[in-house]
């Protein structure tokens, strides 16, 4: 294990200090049971709605404790922040609340929704900067910032009081189970940089210990997983940007050794993309929760993780940070994880009757055609035709491509992941 010389655990008095400082302007999320995923789990679930904060999102503790513990001097300085979104509205909360003057850097990436919202939390405290392509990006630029104003950087989640600010979230939840007479078997922490995580597993260290915790991230953007691989943090080449509150090319130092000496207590893991999504609109349309996609993450957890049947388990709804015009693509994502949409590449000979062959040879009952569009002509024999189809029920794909191998026409499935499908399909 590599340690940092300088580094000082956080322990569960600390968080309750914070919890004292900041308990007069953030109020206790609820803790509300969750009946369906309970039946369909096996398990006894609780939603830590942490989406319903003035600022929808966790973050609000970590950036108004770590705000709040700035001598005078550095709040006259005023500070700097970079951030996917929920940090920096979290960071605009506290500067305006505090009358401090604050410069947010937020990735391109970053939904509308998020940043028009960090200003009306900041209103003229606030100068948002809007730069980058990646949160990472956007962190070195607010850090040079920083550097050359002399400003305090409030970190996301690689500094003590960030975390120390996050960990709350875990005092809130053992209280809020004490008082319905319950035990914390299991709480399931979305991860990004690794703050959330970093501050529950050190609160129920010394205040829980027989609580696991499930960490888990988005396939795309597995950083934490890396750093432990590699002992320490390294740097993805590449991440999938679409979870935006968890796509995090680098986890933090202290965050990755808070993780690192926790590693008995905690499962990693990663969720796809698509697999969020489906969460996503399964809490929209079962439970009425609007969350963003970190903010599915933990729900999504339950599908890969082995619990003890009828444990009590909390899943931390982080942020319901989500612009209404990503549905489009949170649907689209959704359908192809679940398997029932697929895109295909049809080469159709230019002679009459090819089409009504492919509807009524190919397709089966309850195949819908969702896309066509001629894309090019071979020659004048041929013309290729990018092909849409959504099924009734993921068992029908087999008997679709076997009737397209039986077919005269050439079919060409196009796979998820590959450079070819994102080229043409812009997923």
């Amino acid at each position: 294990m590599s340690a940092s010389s300088g580094f000082r655990p956080v322990h569960a008095a600390d968080i309750q200090a914070a919890q004292a400082q900041i308990s007069s302007v953030i109020a206790p999320t609820p803790l509300q049971y969750c009946p369906r995923l309970s039946q369909q789990h096996g398990l006894d679930v609780y939603l830590k709605r942490e989406d319903l904060h003035d600022v929808r999102s966790y973050k609000i503790r970590g950036a108004y404790f770590a705000i709040a513990s700035l001598s005078d001097a550095e709040r006259a300085a005023g500070v700097v922040a970079a951030s996917a979104g929920n940090h920096a509205q979290g960071v605009a909360y506290a500067c305006r609340t505090m009358g401090i003057q604050g410069k947010i850097f937020v990735p391109k990436p970053t939904p509308k929704q998020k940043r028009d919202r960090i200003l009306v939390h900041g209103g003229a405290n606030i100068e948002l900067v809007v730069t980058g392509n990646t949160f990472d990006e956007a962190a070195e630029a607010a850090r040079a910032d920083a550097t050359e104003r002399g400003a305090s950087i409030i970190e996301p989640f690689d500094a003590r009081a960030t975390v120390t600010g996050q960990g709350t979230v875990a005092a809130e939840i053992l209280t809020q189970l004490s008082g319905l007479g319950r035990s914390l078997d299991s709480v399931v922490v979305p991860v990004g940089g690794g703050g959330l995580a970093a501050g529950v597993a050190s609160y129920v260290a010394d205040m829980s210990p027989r609580t696991s915790l499930v960490a888990v991230e988005p396939a795309g953007a597995a950083s934490m997983a890396a750093a432990i691989e590699n002992g320490g943090p390294v740097t993805l080449p590449h991440i999938d940007p679409f979870v935006d509150g968890a796509a995090v090319k680098r986890a933090g130092q202290f965050t990755y050794e808070i993780i690192e000496r926790n590693l008995g207590r905690i499962h990693l893991l990663a969720s796809d993309e698509g697999e969020v999504c489906t969460e996503m609109l399964g809490l929209y349309q079962n439970e009425g929760i609007i969350a963003e996609p970190a903010g599915a993450l933990s729900v999504a957890a339950l599908n890969n993780v082995n619990l003890e049947p009828g444990s009590t388990v909390v899943c931390i709804i982080s942020g319901g940070n989500n612009d209404v015009l990503r549905y489009a693509e949170v649907m689209e994502r959704s359908l192809v994880h679940r398997g029932l949409k697929h895109y295909f590449l049809v080469s159709f000979p230019q002679e009459p009757g090819q089409l009504r062959m492919f509807l009524t040879d190919v397709l089966g009952p309850d195949d819908d055609i969702v896309l066509f569009e001629y894309l090019k002509k071979n020659n004048r024999e041929t013309g290729v035709a990018l092909v849409g189809l959504e099924l009734s029920r993921a068992r029908d794909l087999d008997p679709l491509l076997d009737r397209m191998e039986s077919s005269p026409l050439e079919c060409r499935r196009l796979m998820p992941g590959t450079e070819e499908y994102s080229f043409i399909i812009g997923g």
